[in-house]
């Protein structure tokens, strides 16, 4: 049984499980639908069961299929290590590198990307967005090698190293009334209009813990999933935002959003890259966290004096 089966097979049959139909697998790989059809036609034949079922326009996996996928998985980044290994003892450093990110660091990472890939032509980028509870189930399902985000999580084993300061802030638009108050407290926050970021983000946890610790019932006014949409509401006076000073570097240099005054804020806390325990890093994502560690905090700093701010978008006129 499965003596036939063949790797082109098991991805395509991955790609489908994964992304649950067989067009946006077919997409994934640069195949046609019949081209991937038959390969999971010939998968099916060699296991000798359905793995598959009709769900609507798309696919489910039957229990067989379960069983396939994660064990298709396993096989597809065991011969992806192979080749990684190949090309470190041809001395040529290749291969895909993975990387996930927490949302908010999307305002920082790609340009760390570029500046590694710079260094290293011959490896290939992956990099997924998503928010923490995202990026950790990316992990866990060995969907990415190494993910950047602002603290372990506690629901998996990881080794983690810092790599660079993240700064955390209390901000509202310049004419908020809190911006008068001479001796401003959360529980001052906590009766105004709070914009935050959804359930999940590593952000809304970081502010969440911040209330509990300090004993104040957090009451939130909007949530959001976006930075771009909290940073817009914020600015036009809406209520005050909890973000990374990241996201928000060019509105606030520009004047359109304002820190506000409040004890410790904005508050520090750190970026971390990490991969699961107990795993064997790809060459690629050993050598990223390597340079994350050793560059990650200049580079930040000298994207800033150059006057590049990390954030992805001008800040808007008004």
């Amino acid at each position: 049984m499965l003596k036939n089966a063949t790797l082109r097979q098991l991805s395509a049959f991955h790609a489908v499980a994964r992304l649950g139909s067989v067009s946006r697998a077919a997409a994934e790989l640069s195949l046609t639908q019949p081209a991937v059809s038959i390969q999971l036609k010939l998968l099916t034949e060699s296991a000798g069961t359905p793995l598959l079922q009709r769900e609507g326009r798309g696919v489910r996996l039957s229990p067989a299929g379960e069983v396939m996928a994660g064990y298709a998985g396993r096989m597809l980044e065991l011969w992806r290590e192979v080749g990684d290994e190949m090309a470190t003892l041809r001395g040529v450093a290749s291969g895909n590198l993975r990387v996930g990110a927490v949302t908010t660091a999307e305002y920082l990472v790609p340009s760390l990307l570029v500046s590694f890939a710079g260094q290293h032509p011959n490896i290939k980028l992956q990099l997924r967005v998503g928010n923490r509870s995202e990026i950790v189930r990316m992990l866990a399902a060995h969907e990415v090698d190494i993910v950047v985000m602002g603290r372990p999580p506690s629901e998996l084993k990881t080794q983690a190293q810092p790599f660079a300061k993240h700064p955390m802030a209390f901000i509202a638009s310049p004419s908020h009334p809190l911006m008068a108050s001479p001796k401003l407290g959360l529980a001052d926050l906590a009766a105004a209009p709070l914009l935050a970021r959804e359930r999940g983000s590593g952000t809304r946890t970081t502010l969440e813990r911040l209330f509990k610790d300090a004993g104040i019932a957090l009451r939130i006014g909007s949530e959001l999933s976006s930075n771009e949409a909290i940073k817009q509401m914020c600015a036009a006076g809406l209520g005050v935002a909890f973000v990374s000073m990241h996201t928000c570097a060019l509105e606030l240099d520009a004047g359109l959003l304002k820190l506000l005054p409040l004890a410790h804020n904005p508050i520090e806390r750190q970026w971390f890259v990490m991969h699961l325990s107990g795993r064997q890093m790809p060459q690629a994502a050993t050598a990223f966290e390597g340079y994350l560690v050793a560059h990650g905090q200049q580079h930040i700093l000298q994207q800033t004096a150059r006057g590049h701010s990390p954030t992805r978008r001008k800040a808007p006129r008004r």
